[in-house]
């Protein structure tokens, strides 16, 4: 009874180095994670040490020069993560993983824009200024993905599982309802929310009331303690998942974090409706449409944040298990 119980355990721990399904669309949010966290340490320093909130314009041209100068980050650990769990189309990944996010921001920036056409806006984006967008989008960051993914391909993209993973995988038992990878994603986000709280009122206020934002230092703090809070807890909604028996850790633990983005948005509501005098389809659709940006941004910082962290646990537990 010993060896079938220790034969089921190591066919367990097997279990959970099983590439997650979309391992595609994993590795390209995981990639755009680690570069929107450069993204974001650079323009806080800069912000911190230059004085970015006293010029007209200068915070948005300098998110876009980053992230463009960024854009190796992004292939590079997309493509590690997507060639260590076993995918082989690379092209398509790098597309993906380069396009995601200037697509979200450009779709809904473009749309935002005919509605402020149509109204004859004076926060209408030229036509030049799209042009432009795009020929960075495309002779810019695809080019320097590109280079990202072939170092990330060249230099971390070999497997490196402690045992073989079994071609069928093992069938997952049945578990109490708050066991499940829902419900562990939904409570995920309480926590780091509740620790960015405070500071998301005076991130909107400077947003939305159009007030200068000039407190750096404390948003780097912030974001450090919104770092650690996302890791503590996804670690301890893993630890649960996998002592459940559930080895779908990687989604779950990328979820769990993001969620934390389904708590800002709610928020968000909460502003426009009682803090917010806007109205009208030009500014409902204005302050929607760059919510969902910023939630969607937070969810994948976050959920990569959490990942990465999760993972480096999973490791560490496993780590004396070496099984051909």
């Amino acid at each position: 009874m010993s060896f079938c119980r220790l034969d089921l355990e190591i066919s367990y721990i097997c279990d959970t180095n099983r590439s997650p399904p979309n391992t595609l669309l994993f590795s390209a949010l995981v990639g755009a994670g680690y570069q929107l966290i450069s993204v974001v340490f650079c323009v806080i320093m800069f912000a911190i040490v230059g004085e970015l909130y006293t010029e007209s314009g200068s915070m948005l041209s300098k998110d876009i020069f980053v992230y463009a100068a960024t854009s190796p980050i992004n292939g590079y650990f997309g493509r590690s993560l997507y060639a260590r769990l076993g995918g082989r189309m690379w092209i398509r990944q790098m597309l993906v993983s380069a396009f995601t996010v200037p697509v979200a921001v450009c779709g809904t920036a473009f749309l935002i824009n005919f509605i402020a056409i149509g109204y004859y806006a004076s926060r209408a984006i030229p036509f030049g200024t799209m042009v432009a967008v795009t020929c960075i989008c495309i002779f810019v960051i695809l080019p320097l993905t590109l280079v990202g993914t072939v170092v990330g391909r060249n230099l971390d993209g070999q497997p490196d599982f402690p045992c073989r993973v079994n071609a069928v995988p093992r069938p997952i038992p049945e578990k109490k309802w708050y066991m499940e990878p829902l419900i562990i994603v939904l409570l995920g986000g309480v926590l780091p929310f509740g620790s960015i709280f405070i500071e998301m009122y005076f991130i909107f206020t400077s947003f939305w009331a159009y007030k200068i934002y000039y407190v750096y230092g404390f948003m780097l703090l912030v974001f450090s303690i919104l770092t650690v809070v996302t890791v503590c807890v996804t670690i301890v909604c893993t630890y649960f998942l996998l002592n459940a028996e559930d080895y779908r850790w990687q989604w779950t633990s990328f979820m769990a974090a993001g969620s934390t983005s389904i708590y800002v948005n709610a928020y968000s509501f909460y502003y426009f409706f009682f803090k917010t005098k806007m109205f009208g389809l030009f500014q409902t659709a204005f302050y929607f449409g760059y919510m969902a940006l910023f939630s969607g941004a937070l969810e994948i910082i976050c959920g990569t944040v959490g990942y990465v962290g999760t993972n480096l646990f999973v490791r560490k537990i496993y780590s004396n298990v070496k099984i051909d």
